[in-house]
């Protein structure tokens, strides 16, 4: 890397610092998270995969277009669905692994989701499962994230998180079209990184009518300022170690946390951290799991977030859940998955929907 590029590189994480967040109403930051990751729409181009019939339940699996990138190829998104075998429309419950994951690692939750009526679905997102090019785990996320973090911000990818958002947005268009899909009943759902993403792109996707991020609440400024960032960063640790190296630090640390993150997931710090965010669910049903000693996602981070969505869920305090495992790390425990469910089956089942208050 040369030194004029270097420095170009650096330039930006300065200039996007700010000591406090922009002040944007709820429709604000809507706007714009929707105006910054938008991009062109291409057609779906839907491709068939393999479909098997057992028990009762139909899976499938198929790839769709999600965009055309820079270089001219195509992205395409993998999809697996489960869901009962009866001709009928169905509620959809967009199911979410996390880091170094895969569609297949949340196939239970696939079917427990379709014995209860609902039909399931998972993608691989960025760089993970079938779009990891044959790496394992999160070998090829963690590479594309620290070549974003060195290239030019207009050339730039933002797998960290967010284009898995672009190509959730496009399944929603996706499912719009299936004749077996109830478009009044459509939710999402993550673990962990998918529990970000689900934060991410279902607050400003009022189509995504129910919201359960597991174990993926928090408050990214709060870490930082807080110096608990290390869980975070230890999950892509090598993209981190890239950006310390470029940056002369002898090893990871806040700074270098505040460069990375706000270069490649831009206003996670500020307008588009989860206090923020969690604002946009006001009125939809909306579930919280997390875990009091979650190395990832510091409680004391959570909870900030978690008194936000509180804030916003005054008139409708029904429609919150929150469940914070006593003891509990960064995991979803038999309790989270249980209550979980539930969530589903409440508030996915209603025949036609639900509205929100007048």
């Amino acid at each position: 890397m040369s030194r004029l590029t270097l420095c170009a590189l650096l330039l930006v994480p300065t200039i996007l610092f700010a000591d406090e967040p922009r002040k944007l109403t709820p429709e604000e930051t809507r706007k714009a998270f929707l105006k910054m990751l938008d991009r062109p729409k291409i057609g779906a181009e839907f491709t068939p995969g393999n479909r098997t019939v057992a028990d009762g339940f139909v899976t499938e699996t198929f790839t769709f277009a999600s965009e055309k990138k820079r270089d001219g190829t195509i992205e395409r998104v993998p999809v697996l669905v489960v869901r009962p075998e009866k001709a009928d429309r169905y509620p959809v419950m967009i199911v979410l692994h996390g880091t170094g994951g895969s569609k297949e690692g949340v196939k239970t939750w696939l079917a427990d989701l379709a014995k209860r009526g609902i039909m399931g679905v998972a993608i691989d997102a960025r760089y993970h499962g079938d779009r990891s090019g044959g790496a394992k785990g999160s070998a090829a996320y963690v590479a594309a994230i620290a070549k974003a973090w060195r290239e030019k911000p207009e050339e730039m990818e933002h797998p960290f998180y967010y284009d898995t958002c672009w190509d959730l947005w496009r399944l929603v268009d996706l499912l719009e079209t299936r004749e077996d899909v109830d478009v009044k009943r459509i939710g999402m759902m993550g673990i962990s990184m998918g529990g970000i993403q689900t934060w991410l792109a279902a607050s400003v996707d009022e189509r995504i009518a129910v919201a359960l991020p597991l174990i993926g609440v928090q408050s990214f400024r709060w870490s930082l300022e807080n110096e608990k960032w290390q869980g975070r960063a230890n999950t892509i640790k090598a993209a981190h170690d890239a950006a310390a190296k470029d940056l002369n630090e002898p090893m990871v640390n806040g700074r270098v946390c505040r460069a990375l993150w706000s270069k490649v997931i831009p206003g996670i710090l500020h307008e588009f951290d989860c206090p923020q965010m969690l604002k946009l669910f006001a009125g939809r049903p909306l579930f919280i799991a997390n875990g009091d000693k979650d190395g990832n996602c510091p409680v004391e981070g959570a909870r900030i977030a978690i008194e936000s969505a509180k804030n916003a869920y005054a008139k409708t305090p029904d429609r919150l859940k929150v469940l914070v495992g006593e003891n509990v790390g960064h995991t979803v425990t038999a309790e989270h998955r249980a209550e979980a469910m539930a969530w589903c089956e409440k508030w996915l089942l209603k025949p036609g929907g639900w509205a929100l208050p007048p």
